[in-house]
């Protein structure tokens, strides 16, 4: 039960209008609630279709030039087999083995049970969805394991192997799920029917499995006859109940994108053409509402900015596909996206994990482990950007099944006639995030500071947020050095989800042990610190970011924090100048979390050495801290980073504490050594060191953990 404090929060966070928008949700709830009966069995073709009792097929055009039948994907610019990686992952699938976060190719079962929560191995409830409560562990499990295996994203897996082999098992397979999962899964019961941005996403998945194997002939009248009113309810049942007011973020978008896509390829049935003029209009709506101008999503959380530009992007491919095309305000601000993307993955190994992620994606068309490059590949072709190819690292299987066979040569020819993009500091003012730079992209003395100095997320509820104002992240040599911890849970364990979006888990200050924003709920903030930059001033080799946030103005005794990072990358250091300015006794703490794979050493006094495969960096605390280290510890829970959902792994965090008084001054020196001429295995192999004890600890075992 949430406290008294959540639902006070909320109501005073809506509007009128939002008020009323919900009680008329609830009002619609207890009508479907009567007529579930009379909707048990599947509508009738002749109800559902534009006047003809038989559909007429559907629009192929919608995908645009897909690769044919048997098409060989070997090309001078791939840099991997996609082949074999393909037709591994869809020989798994046959054999119902499939990765869901941390259940890596976990076999499912001779048949697979759609309602079923196969971590917590427990079916998941099949009453009327609207009142079954997802957040509830015990009652669902997690809710992310059972909608992550109903989005279907493994059906366009197949439908891509049939696409290079032509087997026309892979098809089979793909209408086999399908068929199973009608029969499971009622209109209405059960888990698969509760949120309409998971309907979304399973009918874009369906859109694209059904047109990768309709050569195949596998799909019949009579697949067709039984699939098309399952697809009618997808459409009709989102175009209901679109997300607004407050709950009016990703979920909007991805609602609106699916019904678009779906509703443009399945354009005969009867209401399309109304439901894909509506969800065009929220797209082009929402494309600049949750957007700012700098191109960075408005929940400024780098998984959900990736996962609307997936949408988005696939919205604007399937309306230019159908001749629909959307304005050049649209593609303005998508391309401020891609740059966007862009720059916080140009020079380091992944774009640091500010705000949440739950590994959400749209599609699997192969690039999914390296999400973040792929769409880079992508846009440099679609937008014709040198910087961006610069970025991405070479041309992307993704890229071929979006844009064509042609794509691979659009490519290549990219940079014949553009100057090679510079490698420098950046500022997204609006989003609040600075990147300050140094070196060459390409080569070891990069050096990369990713400074949060912006808002806690978006709008009233910022739900996606973290209370990381002011923290950094440190790149140098290629690699991670200090990072954003990640996210690793929404619902199975309370504890956690707390702990990486705490203040203690991102690399900034805490005072009194009291987190910047105050969390009333897994997905709820009450009063929210707010940062603003106050001096930004880039160098040719790096440059300094000035930032202050105000989330420490609430306590009885007001404290304010300012802090000052500088690259001087001539001299290869990194300098943390942190001012605390309040009245009465404090205690201060200093968090500064390492990848993984880094080996932190104690030298002299506050001073440390961190040991990557490829470097070394020095770091030296204030003297006035007193500094622990901590790694893999349960109490209190600390030293722990999360590069999935239900997936972490001991790293190691250092904390510098200090109590003071009306004002203290702490400054921490960071030294980027040379990079190694040739890579040691010292990091990999203190990794590969860590203890059984320490290995169980990073296994979730229980709710209570």
């Amino acid at each position: 039960m949430q406290p008294v404090r959540w639902y006070a929060h909320r109501l005073r966070a809506m509007s009128p209008g939002e008020v009323c928008w919900r009680g008329g949700n609830k009002l619609r709830t207890l009508v479907d609630l009567c007529c579930l009966p009379g909707w048990a069995t599947p509508p009738a073709l002749q109800h559902i279709m534009n006047g003809k009792a038989q559909p007429a097929g559907e629009c192929s055009a919608v995908l645009g030039k897909l690769p044919p039948v048997g098409f060989d994907p070997a090309h001078p610019v791939q840099p991997q087999n996609w082949r074999e990686e393909l037709l591994s992952r869809a020989e798994q699938i046959c054999e119902n083995r499939l990765t869901l976060f941390n259940l890596e190719n976990h076999h499912l079962g001779r048949e697979i049970q759609w309602n079923y929560e196969y971590a917590a191995a427990k079916p998941t409830p099949m009453g009327f969805a609207p009142h079954i409560d997802y957040r509830d562990y015990r009652v669902t499990g997690d809710a992310k394991l059972v909608w992550e295996l109903n989005r279907h994203q493994h059906l366009v897996i197949l439908g891509r192997a049939y696409r290079l082999t032509g087997e026309t098992r892979f098809a089979h397979k793909v209408v086999q799920d399908l068929e199973r999962w009608i029969d499971q899964c009622p209109f209405g019961r059960g888990m698969n029917w509760r949120s309409p941005l998971e309907l979304a996403i399973r009918l874009i998945n369906w859109v694209w499995a059904w047109e990768l194997i309709r050569p195949s002939g596998v799909l019949t009248s009579e697949h067709r006859c039984r699939f098309l009113p399952v697809v009618y309810r997808h459409l009709w049942d989102i175009a209901r109940k679109y997300s607004r007011y407050s709950s009016a973020n990703n979920h909007l978008i991805g609602e609106a994108a699916g019904v678009f896509i779906g509703s443009s390829y399945f354009s005969n049935l009867r209401g399309a053409a109304s439901w894909a003029e509506r969800s065009r209009q929220i797209l082009l709506q929402e494309i600049v509402r949750q957007t700012h101008e700098d191109g960075g999503h408005a929940e400024l959380a780098m998984g959900y900015h990736l996962f609307a530009l997936e949408f988005f992007l696939l919205a604007g491919l399937v309306a230019r596909n159908t001749g629909r095309d959307f304005p050049p305000e649209y593609w303005q601000r998508l391309e401020k996206m891609f740059e966007f993307v862009a720059a916080l993955t140009d020079g380091v190994q992944t774009p640091p994990m500010f705000g949440d992620c739950d590994d959400g994606y749209v599609l699997d068309l192969g690039d999914v482990e390296h999400r973040s490059r792929s769409l880079v590949a992508t846009g440099a072709v679609l937008f014709n950007r040198s910087d961006f190819k610069q970025v991405s690292g070479g041309y992307a299987e993704s890229s071929a099944w979006l844009l064509g066979e042609e794509s691979s040569n659009a490519f290549e020819g990219i940079e014949e006639t553009q100057e090679r993009p510079a490698f420098k500091s950046q500022a997204f003012k609006e989003s609040g995030y600075y990147v300050l730079r140094s070196g060459d992209r390409d080569g070891h003395k990069a050096i990369t500071v990713t400074f949060d100095c912006g808002p806690l997320g978006f709008e009233t509820i910022a739900a996606h947020g973290h209370a990381d104002a002011l923290s950094f992240t440190l790149n140098a040599f290629g690699m991670d050095v200090l990072i954003d911890p990640g996210t690793y849970d929404y619902f199975s364990y309370p504890q956690w989800r707390d702990y990486f979006r705490s203040t203690r888990a991102h690399n900034t200050i805490v005072i009194d042990d009291e987190d910047q924003s105050e969390m009333l709920g897994p997905f709820m903030w009450g009063s929210r610190a707010k940062a603003r930059c106050v001096q930004w001033q880039p160098s040719q080799n790096g440059g300094t970011v000035i930032g202050q946030h105000d989330g420490y103005r609430r306590l009885s005794r007001p404290v304010s924090h300012r802090r000052t990072v500088t690259l001087d990358g001539a001299a290869s250091v990194v300098t943390i100048e942190d001012e605390l300015t309040g009245n009465g006794r404090h205690a201060a703490s200093m968090f500064f979390h390492f990848a993984e794979d880094c080996r932190v050493d104690k030298i002299d006094g506050n001073q440390y050495e961190v040991d990557c495969e490829l470097g070394r960096v020095l770091i030296d605390l204030d003297a006035q801290l007193s500094v622990n280290a901590f790694r893999g510890s349960l109490d209190p829970i600390l030293g722990w980073v999360s590069r999935g959902y239900h997936r972490r792994q001991p790293c190691t965090t250092l904390v510098g504490r200090r109590w003071w008084c009306d004002h203290i001054k702490l400054i921490t020196r960071i030294i980027v050594a040379p990079p190694r001429t040739k890579p040691q295995s010292s990091g990999a192999k203190y990794r590969a060191a860590v203890s059984q004890e320490e290995e169980r600890l990073c296994t979730p075992t229980s709710n209570s953990n």
